[in-house]
């Protein structure tokens, strides 16, 4: 399919503002400009309740956001980390997302605002979003959420996040994890062909994407860590991940990876739900103010989980 003509036009909108790339500023004013662009490109929602919290990370403490959509008792819960390459992104970027996941799958939802790149090198957004997927489950009663319910999601590098805690939770025995949601995630630093036709010119570049590895890795053997490429993974291992969701976009250059990830855990046997957006671009989820099938995009994933976390109760 082509490029869709809302993703079209919104691709003029950035060509026109002839803004500078993320890499060629600096990190103060490249984590201020991905703020300003998710202000500009949602609307939140109304939800029941939002409280921030800090608890205790890999290396300092952090803040936690629990979005709550109602007063139900033992809701399920999904822990959240945003994207931004490991290096930009808040929990101010993916408000509105989180609204409106909690809101439609009424499960409660913790975003996590794990230690970001170059101030946090790998493994630490790792290791952070681990602790907090295990406080929130150490924490179940506290939060009244139902500990046998949790899943965990993320989009493009949170994505990579709730993936490889998925697997962590596993290494570690527990906490236990029912569902894993990921939107457009990074799952390896393989080029692929996806890669190769939309590395230019539709929003993601590789350059950004080349910034973002240097900032958030040590050195190239990182590239070949399981724990920053879930591509790399067992078979065994990939056998043993809980039930998927995975959101691609066509025009994306993590398509393919998104994809081949899939593949993986469906050819392992793990339960897997795929699908691709034809003519949307990367980050489009994070754009549902001004792209009807962002909007879509979370609607049915909302969904998906609502029906999933009740099949887990019966």
């Amino acid at each position: 399919m082509s490029l869709h003509p809302q993703a079209k036009a919104l691709l003029q909108m950035f060509e026109a503002r002839n803004a500078p790339s993320l890499e060629e500023v600096s990190l103060q004013e490249a984590r201020g400009m991905f703020e300003q662009s998710a202000k500009l490109l949602n609307k939140a929602e109304d939800i029941f309740h939002v409280e921030d919290r800090k608890i205790q990370g890999y290396q300092r403490e952090m803040k936690v956001r629990i979005y709550t959509p109602s007063d139900n008792d033992r809701l399920p819960v999904l822990v959240y980390f945003h994207g931004g390459g490991w290096v930009i992104g808040n929990l101010e970027t993916h408000d509105s997302l989180c609204r409106s996941l909690a809101n439609q799958s009424n499960c409660k939802v913790v975003s996590v605002d794990y230690g970001l790149a170059p101030e946090n090198k790998f493994p630490v957004a790792v290791e952070d979003a681990y602790l907090a997927t295990k406080w929130v489950s150490e924490h179940a009663d506290e939060l009244n959420v139902d500990k046998n319910n949790i899943a965990v999601g993320g989009d493009s590098a949170g994505g990579n996040l709730a993936a490889v805690v998925c697997y962590l939770a596993n290494e570690r025995k527990g906490p236990s994890i029912s569902q894993q949601l990921l939107f457009y995630p990074s799952t390896g630093f393989e080029y692929t062909e996806s890669y190769e036709k939309y590395g230019e010119g539709y929003y993601l570049t590789k350059s950004q994407m080349k910034w973002f590895r240097e900032q958030y890795l040590n050195d190239e053997t990182d590239t070949l860590n399981p724990l920053a490429a879930p591509m790399l993974l067992s078979d065994e291992d990939t056998a043993l991940l809980p039930t998927a969701y995975i959101v691609t976009a066509e025009f994306d250059p993590l398509c393919d990876g998104g994809e081949n990830y899939s593949r993986k855990l469906t050819n392992a046997g793990v339960q897997t739900t795929y699908i691709c957006y034809p003519g949307m671009i990367h980050g489009f989820i994070s754009m549902a103010g001004v792209l009807d099938d962002g909007k879509k995009a979370i609607t049915e994933a909302a969904l998906y989980l609502k029906e999933q976390f009740a099949n887990k109760v019966k």
